[in-house]
C-alpha cells in the first residue's frame, strides 16, 4: 500500500490511480481550496449566530427601559415579589422574565354609586342577574335613620389612589371594598341621624361626616386610596310612603307658620303691654306722692289755723267764714240785694246765657 503523503490527496485505491489521470491530479489541485472554502463557510455561520445572539441579548437587556408618565406611579415586581414605586421619568428594570413593572394612574378620578341599579363590577362580583342587582340597589339605598324611620339615598363617592403599591397589594377588589366600606359608614351616619334634617337642609354634614369617616376606615385598610369627595345625590322618603310624607311635611310646615306668626304677635304685643304696665306703675306712684303731699299740706295748713284760732278766736273765725262764703259765693249764681236800699223797683234779671231759661232767684240781703 503507498504511503499517502499529502493529506488533502482523497483515499482512492492504488488500481485507480492510472485510470482517473487527469480527473485524480485536478483533484489533488483543487481539494484545498474546497476545503479552506468550507472552512470559512462554517466560521461565518458560527459569527452569524454569535451576532444573531448578541442582538437578542440586546434588545432583551434594552426591553428593561421604561417610561412613567406624570399621572403615574411604576410598580416594579421581582418574580412577583414587589421591590420598588417609581414616579415620572425614563427608568430601568431588570428585563422579564427577571422583573416587570406595573403602571398605575393615579390623578384618574374613579367613581362609585350607592343606590343605583346599575351594571357596575361589583354587582357583576356579586350577581349577574338582573333581578338581583335590582334588589341589592333597593337594599343598600333603604336605610333606617335614628328617629325609626327609613329613607331613599342615593350616593355618589369620588376617589383616586394614592399609593399604587398598597392599591395594588393590600386590598383585593378595590372597587368592591371602597363600596361596602362606604355602604357601611353611610349606614352608620343615618343611624344617628333623624330624617327631617337629612331630607330637608342638613345634607352637607352628612356628606362631610361620610368622607371622613370613609377616608379613615380606607386609611386603616392601608388601601392606598384617597377620597375626594362625597355627594349625597337623592335622599328621599321611599316611594310607598312618599304622598304621606308630604302631608306630614305640610303640617309641619303649617305649624312652624303659626308658631312664627304667634311670636309675631307676642313679640307686637308683650312690649305694648309692658310699656302700659310701666306706665301706669309711674302714674300710680305719682298719683300716690301728690296724695301723700296734698295731705302732708292739709295737715299742716290746719295745724297753722288751729294755731292761728288760739291765738285770736274772733279774728280767726271771721277770716274763715269771709274766706268758706267767698268760695261758696263764687259758684253760685244767687244774686244778693241790699235791702236798705232806696229803690223798690227791682226787676229780675235774665239769665243770660243759662240753658234753662229760668229767672235769677232774688234773695234780700239780711242786716
Amino acid at each position: 500500500m503507498a504511503k499517502k503523503n499529502n493529506p488533502w490527496e482523497e483515499d482512492l485505491p492504488p488500481q485507480s490511480w492510472e485510470a482517473n489521470g487527469e480527473a485524480t491530479r485536478k483533484m489533488k489541485i483543487v481539494s484545498p481550496i474546497k476545503i479552506a472554502k468550507l472552512n470559512g463557510s462554517k466560521n461565518d455561520f458560527k459569527m452569524q449566530i454569535k451576532l444573531i445572539f448578541s442582538a437578542i441579548l440586546l434588545l432583551w437587556l434594552a426591553s428593561g427601559f421604561y417610561q412613567v408618565q406624570p399621572s403615574e406611579q411604576g410598580v416594579v415586581l421581582r418574580f412577583g415579589k414587589y421591590v420598588v414605586t417609581t414616579d415620572a421619568g425614563l427608568h430601568y428594570h431588570l428585563p422579564y422574565p427577571i422583573e416587570s413593572v406595573i403602571k398605575v394612574n393615579v390623578t384618574q378620578e374613579r367613581s362609585i354609586n350607592l343606590g343605583v341599579a346599575e351594571n357596575t363590577s361589583q354587582n357583576r362580583y356579586m350577581n349577574s342577574n338582573h333581578a338581583s342587582v335590582a334588589l341589592n340597589s333597593f337594599t343598600e339605598s333603604h336605610m333606617l335613620t335614628g328617629d325609626e324611620n327609613i329613607v331613599d339615598i342615593n350616593l355618589t363617592v369620588v376617589w383616586k389612589i394614592k399609593d399604587a403599591k398598597d392599591y395594588l397589594f393590600n386590598v383585593r377588589s378595590p372597587d368592591v371594598t371602597v363600596r361596602v366600606a362606604a355602604q357601611s359608614v353611610l349606614r352608620e351616619i343615618v343611624g344617628q341621624s333623624e330624617m327631617q334634617p337629612i331630607i330637608t337642609g342638613d345634607r352637607g354634614k352628612v356628606e362631610a361626616e361620610t368622607k371622613e369617616e370613609l377616608q379613615k376606615l380606607m386609611d386603616d385598610f392601608g388601601a392606598g386610596i384617597v377620597i375626594v369627595r362625597v355627594k349625597l345625590q337623592k335622599a328621599d322618603p321611599p316611594k310607598q310612603v312618599v304622598d304621606a310624607f308630604n302631608e306630614v311635611q305640610r303640617a309641619k310646615a303649617d305649624q312652624e307658620r303659626f308658631k312664627n306668626e304667634a311670636e309675631a304677635y307676642r313679640n307686637e304685643v308683650l312690649p305694648k303691654a309692658k310699656g302700659e304696665a310701666v306706665k301706669r306703675v309711674q302714674e300710680a306712684e305719682a298719683y300716690k306722692e301728690a296724695v301723700i303731699n296734698k295731705a302732708k299740706g292739709d295737715a299742716e295748713r290746719f295745724i297753722s289755723v288751729l294755731n292761728a284760732y288760739q291765738e285770736g278766736k274772733a279774728v280767726t273765725s271771721t277770716r274763715l267764714y269771709l274766706e268758706t262764703m267767698e268760695k261758696v259765693l263764687s259758684k253760685s249764681e244767687t244774686v244778693v240785694i241790699d235791702s236798705s236800699s232806696k229803690g223798690s223797683n227791682v226787676l229780675p234779671i235774665l239769665p243770660i246765657g243759662s240753658n234753662d231759661n229760668k229767672l235769677r232767684e232774688v234773695i234780700p240781703a239780711t242786716k
